[in-house]
């Protein structure tokens, strides 16, 4: 959903995050440190040495409407700062093809895992839910070019007459809800299972984060691995899935068990206690009639059924997000213009990287404004980066005073203007 390109307070979004963001998210000692830890820095002096090819890889991705020379040239004109002299050379197509496969995509997923974390904190509008930080579990795909190299690593889906027009990859993600930060995130071919996709990822849970997920995900493997990071779940259940009242709760709820195997469930074996929770929604368009809701939450009072299913619909937050990754910042029909399939993985966690630098700075502005990040545009946010990527030759310690440094104390869980179910559906139980 598009918002408004000013904060409440009538700064522009422009003034608050325009300059700088991917050097003030990833700044020159953090990249050489990556580049030295993956063994990628540059031995000797080139048109391109490694650090720059970092940067220059995540311009890639915010100009997915230029050719990789004109993207150069845009990006040494704004970097002088980070280069001696003698760097400042505009290398040819070849030489940049060469430099991104000396780089490789080992540091890019490695700037990845160290820098891009939950960011929203206590007083972050929309991301908690009580006393729980709010994640998502999803995946979708992304279109590559099409090259016999990537068919054979990616896969190509199959269409109505023959094959799709170009290979595909696959990736699973999780999303903190309240900044849009996709904090986790495998990847594979287009044939592989998001299930499998899902079980690294789910890694990254931490205790404190209530984790939402669509009933493709619910099975007894990932709903252990998932409890085991010490999160809590609620996930949605399949219609055939057998879930046996152990005993009736106060709010409509009850308690059950899940089991890895239907002999398991026959001895009463191996069982995880858990909570369902089963809802109809009423006059609500384009909705299911019924949905069944699993939580390890398996106290009522301390997140109530009616609540709980209310709550289900946040996992809506990732498909706002998926367009942003896919539509906003990528462009519409666009595909990845990498050529092999390292330079696909590449290229993957440069967005990541660039969508992480984009939120992260809205957030630190709607934070300043005491605004819920959901109400910045995301595309006005993109379109001044692309404008200012040049102005890198301005200190990107340079911050706007327009970003408050102020910060409102207290819970989420203690304000009733932060429960994430304000627009509640019509419900009742099943």
């Amino acid at each position: 959903m598009r918002g408004s390109s000013r904060l409440p307070d009538g700064t522009r979004v422009l003034d608050a995050i325009g300059i700088g963001v991917l050097t003030k998210t990833y700044p020159p000692g953090k990249i050489r440190e990556v580049l030295a830890t993956t063994k990628k820095a540059s031995q000797r002096q080139r048109a391109l040495p490694a650090h720059v090819t970092v940067y220059y890889v995540l311009a890639l991705t915010l100009c997915m409407h230029m050719g990789s020379q004109e993207v150069l040239r845009w990006l040494l004109q704004g970097i002088g700062w980070l280069l001696h002299p003698q760097e400042m050379k505009a290398a040819s197509k070849s030489g940049i093809t060469q430099a991104r496969q000396r780089l490789g995509w080992e540091p890019l997923q490695r700037l990845y895992q160290e820098v891009v974390q939950p960011i929203a904190q206590t007083e972050t509008r929309g991301a908690w839910y009580r006393r729980w930080r709010l994640v998502t579990l999803d995946g979708s795909t992304l279109e590559v070019a099409d090259t016999p190299e990537n068919e054979q690593a990616w896969g190509r889906p199959g269409a109505s007459r023959g094959a799709a027009a170009n290979p595909m990859l696959r990736f699973v993600a999780l999303l903190e809800n309240g900044t849009h930060v996709f904090f986790a995130s495998e990847v594979g071919g287009y044939g592989s299972a998001e299930v499998r996709l899902a079980q690294p990822v789910l890694k990254s849970l931490q205790p404190g984060m209530l984790c939402l997920a669509d009933r493709e995900f619910l099975g007894y493997r990932l709903w252990q691995l998932a409890c085991a990071q010490g999160a809590d779940l609620l996930w949605r259940a399949k219609k055939n899935l057998r879930l046996e009242c152990v005993q009736r709760l106060p709010d409509g709820s009850y308690l059950s068990e899940l089991y890895p195997s239907a002999k398991d469930r026959r001895r009463k074996s191996h069982g995880l206690r858990v909570r369902v929770i089963e809802y109809r929604l009423h006059g609500v368009a384009n909705s299911e009639a019924f949905y069944r809701l699993l939580t390890t939450i398996l106290d009522p009072e301390h997140a109530p059924a009616q609540e709980m299913a209310a709550l289900y619909h946040e996992r809506w937050e990732i498909e706002t997000t998926l367009s942003e990754f896919k539509v906003r910042l990528r462009g519409a029909r666009m595909v990845l213009r990498s050529k092999t399939p390292d330079l696909v993985r590449q290229e993957f966690y440069g967005f990541l990287l660039t969508h992480f630098a984009i939120r992260g700075l809205m957030h630190e502005a709607a934070l300043g404004a005491d605004e819920d990040p959901d109400r910045l545009s995301f595309v006005h946010a993109v379109r001044v980066i692309r404008r200012h990527v040049q102005d890198f030759a301005i200190s990107p310690q340079r911050r706007t005073s327009r970003i408050a440094s102020s910060r409102v104390a207290g819970n989420p869980a203690n304000s009733s203007q932060q429960q994430p179910w304000s627009s509640r559906p019509a419900w009742s139980e099943a």
